[in-house]
């Protein structure tokens, strides 16, 4: 990939090398479905989908994976067993691009994230 400047999430996905860009499409999906209300917008060059003007959740390609972002404490614990067949380390959960996208699984981390994010913002 040699572009890193993203005018929004199409570019992003359209940068990526082919056999990736259906499995992020499907990632883009189910974060969509789950927050129909978040802005979608490129920060830190990657997609991003933000709430009430906070950042809830950021998806990334890479060679042989895709990642989401972050992933804290609470979310790894609350999540603890269906993350158990992915790569899951600072603030990241890693999954593999020749594996089914986990769907449901990301619409629950992407609600989960929006209520972290509404609980932090109302401290």
């Amino acid at each position: 990939m040699t572009k890193t400047n993203f005018n929004n999430v199409d570019e992003y996905i359209a940068a990526q090398p082919e056999a990736g860009q259906a499995v992020l499409r499907t990632v883009r999906s189910a974060i969509r479905k789950a927050l129909p209300k978040a802005e979608e917008v490129i920060s830190y060059k990657m997609p991003a989908y933000k709430l009430k003007g906070a950042v809830v959740l950021y998806f990334a390609a890479w060679k042989q994976h895709y990642s989401l972002y972050p992933a804290g404490d609470q979310l790894v614990a609350a999540f603890k067993n269906e993350l158990t067949p992915y790569k899951v380390s600072k603030g990241t959960i890693r999954f593999p691009l020749g594996k089914p996208v986990p769907v449901k699984m990301i619409e629950r981390i992407a609600k989960f994230r929006a209520t972290e994010v509404a609980k932090r913002d109302r401290t």
